[in-house]
């Protein structure tokens, strides 16, 4: 969605790389796009320069031109030096869907944190298909019927179908952790909510942060519960990273986001992310004095009628806030003689929450 701080974005660079090209936007971080077969039609990628090499942080995904523009770059620009190593910051396939060519073509170490490399691990090794019981039971459990559980959208894709095999082998990153490269140290900050440990690279010394889809200007991140983890409540860790990324980020800090563009205001986008979220859980506690679905609260959540392709990412930010203020002491939830949730507010006169409601335009695959 657009975002109510635009004014106190700043974009320092009008050009955006094209194919086969990179520009450098800080003393040697090298910005490229590939492209995406979706609404947000691209991804940022960089490449960090060390007198030993090259370090490329995210790959693209396994589709459309990726890996030809790859080839693109390793045959000219990054032609003089090896790769030394490939980090991903997390485990979206646009942004490990190229590591297991990148690395074994290149015979590089990847470097990921534990639970994004597992979990990138696990999902490649679904097969595509029918969903399983439990998948089913929590969209019927949300009010989902059988139009979409019937439907081709709801059977399982195959994350594998857009991810390259992955290396069998990674490094580990962990919260804190200093990479150095190019003459910078590069601290290591995790969060989660939008993945399981999306890893950040933040150089202090220079103010420069990689932010992955931890902070992208313009759009929010999707923060959803999943089939795979019913009961999660992705939206704590993710005001839980924000406010600790507002904590430690210098506000003069370039972040170069895996969309959009790189940016300055770091501060104010932190700030409207929380406001964001909190606006959606103010509404949602008015939207629920009389006892709701999930499925029937995409109109307080999103701008338009959300499409069948869009079900299931709907779906999850709508659970994802509910979770929240039922773990907040904020609401109930109880399963009606139908099997499905029903959730109301506790409270709806003293909501705690003083974000601004804007709705969404829909749910982001980002």
């Amino acid at each position: 969605m657009s975002s109510s701080t635009d004014s106190e974005i700043r974009y320092p660079f009008a050009d955006l790389p094209q194919k086969g090209e990179w520009l450098e936007v800080a003393r040697g971080v090298y910005w490229l796009q590939m492209s995406l077969p979706m609404a947000l039609d691209h991804i940022n990628l960089y490449v960090l320069e060390d007198d030993k090499g090259w370090w490329i942080v995210d790959t693209g995904i396994n589709l459309g031109d990726t890996r030809e523009r790859w080839q693109l770059l390793l045959a000219n620009q990054m032609a003089s030096k090896p790769v030394l190593g490939v980090i991903c910051t997390h485990m979206h396939p646009d942004h490990v869907g190229q590591a297991g060519w990148l690395c074994g073509s290149l015979r590089v170490p990847l470097y990921m944190s534990f639970r994004e490399f597992y979990c990138a691990r696990a999902f490649t090794t679904l097969p595509p298909g029918d969903m399983s019981w439990t998948a089913e039971q929590y969209y019927r459990r949300a009010g989902v019927g059988n139009d979409y559980l019937e439907s081709d959208g709801a059977k399982m894709r195959g994350f594998g179908s857009v991810v390259e095999p992955l290396p069998t082998a990674f490094n580990c990153l962990q919260d804190g952790q200093v990479l150095q490269i190019g003459g910078r140290d590069w601290r290591i900050m995790t969060g989660a909510g939008h993945s399981p440990e999306h890893v950040s690279l933040y150089c202090a010394a220079d103010k420069l942060m990689l932010s992955g889809d931890q902070i992208i200007p313009r759009i929010t991140s999707n923060v959803s519960v999943m089939a795979s983890e019913p009961e999660a409540n992705p939206l704590q860790d993710w005001f839980d990273a924000l406010r600790r990324f507002r904590r430690d980020l210098d506000a003069d800090t370039l972040v170069m986001p895996a969309h959009n563009a790189p940016f300055y205001g770091v501060h104010a986008r932190l700030d409207y992310l929380i406001d964001h979220h909190e606006g959606h859980l103010a509404a949602i506690e008015k939207a629920c004095v009389e006892p709701k679905i999930a499925i029937d609260l995409f109109s307080v959540l999103f701008a338009r009628k959300i499409e069948m392709s869009q079900l299931g990412l709907a779906l999850g930010e709508a659970i994802a806030h509910l979770h929240y203020l039922c773990a907040e002491g904020r609401m109930t939830r109880k399963l009606d003689a139908s099997g499905v949730y029903q959730y109301q507010t506790i409270d709806a006169e003293h909501s705690p929450y003083q974000g601004v409601h804007e709705l969404d335009a829909g749910p982001m695959e980002v």
